[in-house]
């Protein structure tokens, strides 16, 4: 068995790229902030079984965070991430530091793209700035990385969205693979934030997934109206968590769904507080009436 790589350096890592593609092997990569739980390790695994060679990167990025406090609570347990990833199979693991990947006075590398209405609403409308900073450290990761696909879970199914733009715009020679979101038992979206969370709160915290569910499996008998109200209701009842947005969407242009009759694809988004903690989420919806 080859020991996992573990590199903080962009030149090191070069040369080891450099040397994978000159004996023509296939990259796959996935891209995390770390305090990797069963999502991330679901991804590594799928990157496992379609490329010769896997890539982890861990690395908090400053340039996606909109509040300071966020920022600063962000869990970081690089130790533990390392004894997770290994046995699954990934050959290095990409952990730089904040200078190594922003050296002071280089100029910003952030793409020029137009997003559209990807860039208007939900998140993108509550955490300004946050979707240019997403894309500046992922155009910069695959430039280092040069992978020939790249695995983002759908939990995080705007910034999927906005990466799958990005890579379209500026022609980039990477596959993006978007995965299915993992739950744990309860439902509750597997999240690194959800490490922030008490016992309690993660039981609290699963009545968002349980509000979405109930949003798709009513979204053909109720009206849009209906569904939000009783979706804000259910994750409100305790007054423990606020909602901060409700959105169903077309999952490809992420704009609001007035009606039944639009689209086939559609999904119903969700931010909401639980104390210090911000979480998301998302559930597709099958409509049949489109």
């Amino acid at each position: 068995m080859v020991l996992m790589q573990v590199i903080d350096n962009k030149r090191v890592l070069s040369s080891v790229i450099t040397d994978w593609k000159e004996a023509g092997l296939k990259i796959g990569f996935v891209p995390t902030m770390g305090a990797l739980h069963e999502g991330h390790l679901a991804l590594v695994r799928k990157a496992r079984t379609e490329n010769d060679r896997v890539i982890v990167s861990i690395f908090v990025n400053p340039t996606q965070f909109n509040n300071p406090d966020d920022l600063k609570n962000y869990p970081r347990t690089l130790d533990s991430d390392l004894k997770k990833i290994e046995p699954i199979g990934a050959d290095l693991v990409f952990a730089p530091s904040v200078g190594e990947m922003y050296p002071p006075g280089e100029d910003p590398e952030v793409p020029e793209i137009n997003l559209g209405s990807l860039d208007q609403v939900m998140e993108a409308s509550h955490r300004p700035g946050h979707f240019k900073g997403v894309m500046q450290v992922v155009y910069k990761l695959f430039k280092m990385v040069r992978p020939d696909s790249a695995y983002f879970g759908e939990k995080d199914f705007q910034q999927l969205a906005v990466i799958r733009e990005m890579t379209k715009q500026i022609n980039l020679p990477v596959a993006i693979i978007g995965c299915p979101t993992v739950r744990e038992s309860n439902g509750l979206a597997m999240s690194s934030r959800n490490a922030l969370l008490s016992v309690e709160q993660r039981i609290e915290a699963a009545k968002i997934s349980r509000a979405l569910f109930y949003v798709r499996d009513n979204w053909i008998t109720s009206s849009p109206d209906e569904l939000f109200q009783h979706a804000i209701a259910g994750i409100e009842k305790n007054g423990i968590m606020k909602v901060e947005y409700i959105s169903i969407a077309d999952a490809q242009t992420l704009e609001p769904v007035i009606n039944r009759n639009g689209t086939n694809s559609i999904r119903v988004f969700a931010a909401v507080r639980l104390g210090s903690v911000r979480l998301i989420d998302n559930v597709e919806i099958l409509n049949n009436n489109a």
